[in-house]
């Protein structure tokens, strides 16, 4: 029996969200998990400084999956309202010119991180503490960038080509391995952080593996080009750059705090920012998961010009995402210390700091499903101009600032109320510029 696949144009739009949901999610939490995973473990087998060393270079593999997801998700969105026109021929060299886009990005920075290892380094705050577990981890981090950036440029195609349980399939398979894998190099091998890098490393090269069978299935439409086009990797690099805002920020934000935190109160409040920054990505992948479900949907039907289907999408995503961070944050108020006991065995002092940090830091999730699903709707609809406002406003602009004149009224408290505070301004931007678009010509006649 012939397999029948999703009809994105005509299927019911529910039907269609909550059979991209779980998929999307499972793949985008599993993700997570490489580093998640990573922290677990190097906590309970090298230490409190071992998480810290590792909470250093997690603005690094931001960068690295941050990256492939500006060339997957650019190009995918690109590739789908293409489809949605009916337009075959721009769909394939889209993915042509996006692929293009991420082996070139992958070849520049294996060399830039490699000749400049060091200074990159220091710059993310690397002391004479945790000097060596950084060059243990963070060498062979930067080895497995193209592997980082493949996964996610693959992810986002993969799922937009219908397959969206292939995507999951591989996600999920990569990161169930590396949890063994970190267990296995860690604990009976004693690798320390050498173990748990090259535990990411394979978990990620097996995800890529997967993804890169979808190319041998008979639904695959994912088709190169003899070659690619400069202006349409460009025009990739320009619709997904909001991507690469949202998933860079997080390791600006990890820059900003830790700087900060060795300014205030040393290693042990980058100690602290590590277990709440390895539970922020568990949420902030669970919101992206929403998302991406719904990316496919907006933007095939935006392409096809029905905009009912578009609007009724977004609506079911929002709920979704605005239920995820109330459940995050009432998480976070209610059980501080359970978090904190997940990661390590914690001293007076880091049970001192963590709890009251966690309560108020996770206050911020209530809106962070909301403002990145705000960002995606409009990279889904062709306004790369607003999404990447919205996503340099959440990531880099608010946050900025705030991390530093916050501290100077309430102390190391306001480096942990930034994130709250931040999400809501967050918030009341996104919202002004949906209320904006409204006044403007439909989304049928942008």
């Amino acid at each position: 029996m012939k397999k029948k696949y999703p009809d994105l144009l005509n299927d019911k739009v529910d039907r269609l969200f909550y059979k991209y949901l779980i998929p999307s999610i499972s793949a985008t939490l599993v993700t997570s998990i490489y580093i998640l995973a990573d922290t677990v473990m190097i906590g309970r087998g090298v230490g409190s400084m071992g998480i810290a060393a590792l909470n250093i270079l997690l603005p690094l593999f931001s960068l690295f999956f941050a990256a492939g997801m500006m060339f997957g998700v650019g190009g995918s969105v690109l590739f789908s309202v293409a489809k949605g026109r009916g337009d075959e021929k721009s769909a394939r060299e889209y993915f042509t010119s996006a692929l293009a886009g991420t082996l070139i990005g992958a070849v520049f920075f294996e060399i830039f991180c490699n000749l400049f290892f060091d200074q990159v380094t220091a710059l993310l705050g690397r002391n004479e503490t945790m000097d060596s577990l950084v060059r243990e981890y963070g060498r062979i981090l930067v080895a497995g960038a193209p592997v980082f950036m493949m996964s996610s440029f693959l992810q986002a195609f993969v799922r937009n080509d219908k397959a969206p349980k292939r995507a999951m399939a591989a996600v999920i398979s990569g990161g169930v391995l590396n949890v063994f894998l970190d267990y296995l190099f860690i604990f009976p091998m004693g690798m320390g952080m050498t173990g748990g890098a090259v535990a990411t490393v394979i978990g990620s090269g097996v995800t890529v593996a997967i993804l890169m069978t979808h190319f041998l299935s008979p639904a695959n439409s994912l088709k190169l080009t003899p070659k690619f086009c400069w202006r349409q990797t460009a025009e990739a690099v320009q619709n997904g750059l909001a991507s690469f805002v949202v998933d860079l920020a997080s390791g600006v934000v990890i820059f900003l705090f830790n700087r900060q935190l060795l300014a205030y109160v040393g290693d042990l409040g980058v100690v602290v920012y590590g277990i709440i920054s390895n539970s922020a990505l568990i949420v902030n992948s669970i919101c992206n998961g929403i998302c991406q479900a719904s990316q496919p949907l907006m933007a095939v039907n935006f392409g096809a010009g029905k905009r009912d289907r578009v609007e009724q999408t977004k609506k079911l995503a929002l709920c979704a995402a605005f239920a995820a961070g109330i459940f995050f944050a009432v998480l976070g108020i209610l059980n501080p210390d359970l978090l904190v006991r997940i990661f390590v065995e914690p001293s007076p002092e880091i049970s001192r700091m963590a709890v009251p940090a966690v309560r108020i830091y996770f206050l911020g999730f209530a809106a962070t499903g909301m403002n990145l699903l705000l960002a995606t709707y409009f990279q889904s609809v062709l306004k790369p101009a607003q999404a990447l406002g919205l996503s340099l406003a959440r990531g880099m602009g608010f946050n900025a600032v705030l991390v530093f004149c916050l501290p100077l009224v309430w102390g190391v408290t306001g480096i942990w109320a930034t994130m709250p505070v931040t999400e809501l301004l967050t918030l009341a931007v996104g919202i002004c510029l949906m209320k904006r678009g409204k006044r403007k010509k439909p989304l049928s006649e942008s």
